[in-house]
């Protein structure tokens, strides 16, 4: 006769994981209530500048890159891609043009934390 042992899952607690978590979270705000209380808005608008300009730069390179692209697609006979391709890589690139234009034309460049440039 064969005996059948029936394999029951171990329940491990997770208390002790929860636990250290916590603590490293208590342990990581305490720097800051070293900081300073005062704020800012300028440097809140330099920093949201800062990070549509990288942002910006990244669309400007994917949309050459895609304007590239679709010149090579045109060269391998699928022109309808490449067509899709330049297009699309032409609004990518002009974007930021196009929405800053937009803030010149609704005078709203005063408080605009984007730029591109003068126009």
């Amino acid at each position: 006769m064969k005996i059948i042992k029936h394999i029951q899952p171990k329940n491990r607690s997770r208390l002790p994981s929860l636990l250290v978590a916590a603590a490293v979270l208590a342990l990581n705000t305490i720097p800051a209530w070293a900081q300073s209380t005062t704020f800012s808005s300028t440097d809140l608008k330099t920093g949201i500048s800062n990070s549509l300009a990288v942002i910006m730069m990244f669309g400007f390179v994917l949309g050459i890159s895609c304007v590239i692209y679709g010149g090579f697609a045109i060269r391998r006979g699928d022109v309808d891609q490449g067509k899709m391709s330049i297009i699309g890589g032409a609004i990518i690139a002009a974007a930021p043009a196009v929405i800053f234009a937009f803030f010149k034309i609704f005078g709203l460049d005063s408080n605009s934390a984007v730029g591109v440039g003068t126009f």
